[in-house]
């Protein structure tokens, strides 16, 4: 059964004409979906709160842009993600430029089998002790499935940059799971 009894469509169109009921109910089919892209691009919990509530007020402000091509979930996605890169922006250049990703070692490839039992709220912590930089893109990357160029381009960064942040964030990101396997053992 659709919340509320309203199709997606239905949803849509009741928010294109400003109906509290149909806002009510997109919030509530996609809030959890959000909050969760809020969480990987905040520093904590009320930060992700606050980043939820604009990028929904951002949603409800430009739904009318939204013409039915592509998925409606997806465009959302975009307007958080946006969103969420803009606020990190802002707070500072995080971005230097590093060296390509031809001049950082190899990463060690030997994956603790004990590693595949780490919770996803534990992998999250860990990614949320990462650097800005290295978390911004780790996520976009491997979470959101974004290429290193769409990445770039998002960033204001170089493909290189992308890389690089992204194999640090991968090596730093090992480091952590074996000292938590570690004190976990």
């Amino acid at each position: 059964m659709k919340p509320h009894g309203m199709t997606e469509q239905q949803i849509i169109d009741g928010c294109k004409e400003r109906d509290g009921k149909a806002q009510r109910t997109l919030y509530e089919k996609y809030a959890r979906i959000m909050f969760a892209i809020c969480l990987r691009y905040s520093v904590d919990g009320d930060s992700a709160k606050d980043l939820m509530q604009d990028g929904f007020i951002k949603v409800f402000m430009n739904i009318g842009s939204y013409k039915g091509v592509g998925s409606f979930e997806g465009w959302m996605k975009r307007i958080f993600i946006n969103l969420a890169l803009e606020n990190i922006r802002k707070a500072k250049n995080l971005y230097k430029e590093t060296e390509d990703i031809e001049n950082i070692a190899d990463m060690a490839d030997d994956v603790d089998e004990k590693a595949y039992e780490i919770s996803e709220a534990d992998l999250m912590v860990m990614i949320h002790e990462l650097p800005t930089g290295y978390a911004t893109v780790f996520n976009l990357y491997a979470i959101e499935e974004y290429s290193h160029k769409e990445i770039a381009d998002m960033l204001g960064i170089s493909e290189g940059t992308s890389r690089s942040q992204y194999v640090r964030a991968r090596q730093a990101l090992q480091e952590k799971v074996k000292v938590f396997l570690k004190q976990n053992s």
